[in-house]
């Protein structure tokens, strides 16, 4: 082959990858589209909004919230795992977004290979909440009534593979009792009933169930996180109160189609932790029932890589099956 062939590709391959670097240098050039895959208003929403902003006031580039809810996240997290790997395509995923790859038998979307970690934003610990008519002041006195009413008590959730439902299985199981589970639809349903004492108890996470507590209109016996809340600080951990090493939070973090370049995610997951940290977000997540927890991008992968076993091995045990 002539020398001169050689040397013309060559060039050509040194501009090609002088012109990535040049493109990854000027990443973004143009306005970043973060997919959530629930409504306006939900806790991941709110999240997307507040790191959205603080993107756009660091970068000079519009940050659009584009909601894609339906068939409980799934609709939205298909949409980020097929999206373009580019940077310009986020997500703001939460456990849904790892429970419903469990959930599908054939799920349209892969959970650890499909997308790509960038950065955990913020926690959603559950507190577990019992009717005020229950007569029991501990988690210990509600074991206790528990196994000395089989099957008798029952708890309530948002659904097979909810939050409230993983919580309360986990909590079954570890505490060694018989309790009935009873789903809901509907939020407000769930209120009524308790207040009524036809459900009995309810892992809810924070957020929900704030201003019911603040009210004093529902009992709350312990918070499911590893330390006590910055909101609640008199309320017990599960561990502390019960159960030893009991930990379970619903986590929301940002994401990104898999096999975007590293440097993006690297870019991005700094920038987004530094927003995190600063003292008027983070205490404005603080005041919405959530607990600031920014994490690099290698450490929220792997973070993310144990929730989803650690769901795989609930599910099994709650004898739960993709349907």
């Amino acid at each position: 082959m002539h020398p001169k062939f050689w040397l013309v590709a060559l060039a050509a391959a040194a501009i090609g990858i002088a012109g990535a670097a040049a493109a990854a240098g000027q990443y973004p050039n143009k306005p970043i589209r973060m997919v959530v895959p629930f409504p306006p208003g939900a806790a991941s929403d709110f999240l997307a909004r507040t790191v959205g902003q603080k993107l756009n006031e660091l970068y000079g580039q519009q940050v659009i919230i584009d909601n894609r809810p339906g068939a409980g996240g799934i609709v939205g997290s298909t949409i980020i795992s097929k999206g373009a790997p580019d940077g310009y395509t986020l997500g703001m995923v939460g456990q849904p977004h790892l429970v419903n790859a469990l959930l599908q038998k054939e799920p349209p979307y892969r959970a650890l290979e499909d997308i790509a970690a960038v950065t955990e934003v913020a926690s959603l610990p559950n507190v577990l909440v019992i009717a005020p008519s229950l007569q029991v002041k501990s988690v210990s006195d509600l074991i206790a009534l528990a196994k000395a009413k089989p099957g008798q008590l029952n708890m309530g959730s948002a659904g097979i593979g909810s939050s409230s439902h993983l919580a309360g299985e986990m909590f079954k199981s570890a505490a060694g009792i018989k309790v009935e589970h009873v789903p809901f639809k509907m939020l407000s349903d769930i209120f009524t009933e308790m207040l009524a004492g036809r459900v009995h108890m309810y892992f809810f996470p924070l957020p929900a169930v704030m201003p019911m507590l603040k009210e004093g209109k529902l009992r709350v016996l312990a918070v499911t996180s590893r330390t006590r809340l910055d909101q609640f600080k008199e309320i017990p951990t599960l561990a502390e109160s019960a159960i030893p090493d009991f930990e379970l939070a619903g986590t929301q973090g940002v994401t990104v189609p898999a096999a975007t370049p590293k440097a993006v995610i690297n870019r991005l997951s700094a920038e987004i932790v530094r927003a995190v940290a600063l003292p008027g977000i983070r205490d404005n997540l603080i005041r919405q029932g959530l607990h600031p927890a920014p994490m690099g991008s290698g450490e929220y992968d792997a973070f993310i890589r144990t929730e989803f076993v650690k769901m795989q091995k609930m599910f099994r045990a709650a004898n739960i099956k993709p349907g």
